[in-house]
């Protein structure tokens, strides 16, 4: 369960001052809400881990037949337009997204949202806040969101002004062609083990 930390030497923080908080404690995982109050994440089980390692791979592998962006695992943070600061599990920008940012800016958390997220539902974790994290990526510019829960077989697909869908089992392959073309990720490989 992840713990919320609201005090106000936390929501002065400015973003070089956060970026400095997560570099010296780089054991745990922070984000920030767009209140300003921080987010200590937990670990993810090794279940999560093995999860989504095996979605940041299959993205990094299509994204290196195609070369069309950046992919970035959930160790990657970055700025959102509402001064958030976020962590998606896997998360894709456009090359000529990428490309308009400066060295200088890409360092730290980069402030830009990512044009497509991943988010895994670990145990820990409830399904309202990550379906409001996904809603926050949408706000801030994410072009389509994936919510995947490993434990009931689902994934949720979260697009700009539109009705959030389902789809249910694992037997099959989902996959978007407008912003990722051809990104096809295998969902039999993220069925859980009995």
């Amino acid at each position: 369960m992840d713990l919320l930390i609201r005090h106000r030497v936390f929501e002065e923080m400015d973003d070089t001052e956060f970026f400095d908080l997560c570099q010296q404690n780089r054991d745990l995982r922070f984000e920030r809400n767009p209140d300003g109050n921080i987010i200590v994440m937990s670990p993810a089980s090794s279940v999560s881990g093995d999860l989504n390692s095996e979605i940041d791979y299959q993205l990094r592998k299509w994204n290196k037949e195609h070369q069309l962006g950046k992919c970035f695992d959930s160790s990657a943070g970055f700025t959102l337009p509402d001064n958030s600061v976020r962590s998606p599990d896997a998360s894709f920008i456009l090359m000529d997204r990428w490309k308009a940012l400066s060295t200088e800016q890409r360092k730290g958390f980069a402030h830009i949202c990512p044009d497509f997220v991943i988010e895994l539902k670990s145990e820990s974790d409830t399904f309202a806040a990550l379906a409001q994290k996904m809603q926050e990526y949408l706000i801030n510019g994410c072009r389509m969101g994936w919510l995947i829960d490993p434990d009931k077989e689902q994934v949720f697909i979260f697009l700009p002004g539109k009705n959030v869908s389902m789809v249910e089992g694992f037997h099959q392959s989902i996959g978007e062609d407008n912003i990722l073309p051809g990104f096809s990720l295998d969902l039999r490989e993220l069925k859980m083990e009995p």
